[in-house]
């Protein structure tokens, strides 16, 4: 069934059963390489905190999660502006570092944050994204933990917005041409 956001239509794309399978393989493959290692999960906020919620529920193992707030997009288009807006205060020296990301399409917003990261000398940083963009990728970002490859649509629901709604839907809705 489709749905209506600021007069835009919109069809379901990936149910939360679907999703929850793919949190939980992710969140096993996390549990395996994090043994005994306790990492600081980085969630970006808004888009991630669903994700990050429900993933970070799934872990098994010791760790921490902390949010920080970085934003490119205005209603269904990027800015190509990457801006902060709440700041990260766990050092990050020597501690093995997960961003949680919602979706990367361009890659710019990572792009720019992760240098920032690399310059605390963590030691290891990886990268949980629930949604990546392949054809939409304009800088190299390694994805190392994939929840699902999606086409260059703009998606809605479980985090992600349009101009602020829609982010409480449990499944992810493409929109639909006009």
């Amino acid at each position: 069934m489709t749905i209506e956001v600021n007069n835009k239509t919109f069809a379901p794309y990936i149910t939360a059963g679907e999703i929850q399978k793919q949190i939980d393989e992710l969140a096993g493959r996390l549990n395996q390489d994090y043994t005994g290692k306790r990492p600081l999960f980085i969630a970006i906020l808004n888009g991630s905190f669903m994700f990050a919620s429900d993933l970070f529920k799934a872990l098994t193992i010791e760790a921490e999660i902390c949010f920080i707030k970085l934003a490119s997009y205005k209603g269904t288009k990027s800015t190509g502006n990457v801006i902060t807006s709440i700041g990260l205060d766990e050092p990050l020296k020597d501690r093995h570092v997960v961003i949680v990301e919602d979706i990367v399409d361009t890659g710019k917003t990572l792009s720019e944050f992760l240098p920032q990261l690399h310059d605390q000398q963590p030691a290891s940083l990886k990268i949980a994204a629930l949604l990546h963009k392949p054809d939409a990728l304009a800088y190299p970002v390694k994805i190392d933990y994939l929840g699902f490859s999606v086409p260059n649509k703009f998606l809605l629901g479980y985090g992600l917005d349009f101009d602020g709604l829609g982010r409480n839907l449990k499944e992810i809705y493409q929109l639909q041409e006009e």
